[in-house]
């Protein structure tokens, strides 16, 4: 049992500079590393527009958008103990969780991929998750089967 009722403190991400889009800005801070904003920035907003260039669509933001679209979960399991046995309990995940798992995927898939600069593997991993492929969505649909297979313990649910 928890020791604290309190719920965590949730901190809104204040809008991107360009797109005032406050998705952009988690994936801005999740592509950040040493506190190198300016260049996760440069990095993202390029990786943008490569991918509208590729797939000929004027907004960038529009392509990020359907592509982060494409990536968010609905369905996740959680591990529960049930009389001396675990069980993978399928949960649906809610609006922050999905904005978690969604940026965490998107850019680990994106990292991912070697070979090439971030601004590139940005591009690519958004021009993927917008035709529905690519690991960030195979992430979310092997989660989608893991909850669909183990739907019959969803009764074990709280």
């Amino acid at each position: 049992m928890p020791r604290k009722v309190t719920k965590a403190l949730v901190r809104e991400a204040a809008p991107d500079r360009k797109y005032g889009n406050q998705q952009v800005t988690r994936v801005i801070n999740r592509v950040m590393i040493d506190g190198k904003k300016q260049t996760a920035e440069r990095l993202v907003y390029e990786g943008m527009e490569i991918a509208a260039k590729k797939l000929k669509v004027e907004s960038p933001l529009e392509v990020f958008e359907k592509a982060l679209g494409n990536i968010r979960p609905h369905l996740e399991t959680r591990s529960r103990r049930v009389g001396g046995a675990n069980y993978q309990i399928p949960f649906e995940v809610k609006g922050q969780r999905q904005n978690h798992l969604m940026t965490m995927w998107f850019v680990n898939a994106a990292r991912a991929r070697k070979g090439i600069g971030m601004s590139d593997r940005i591009a690519m991993e958004l021009v993927d998750a917008f035709n529905g492929t690519g690991t960030a969505v195979k992430k979310r649909e092997d989660a989608h089967k893991m909850a669909e297979s183990n739907r019959a313990f969803a009764h074990f649910a709280r």
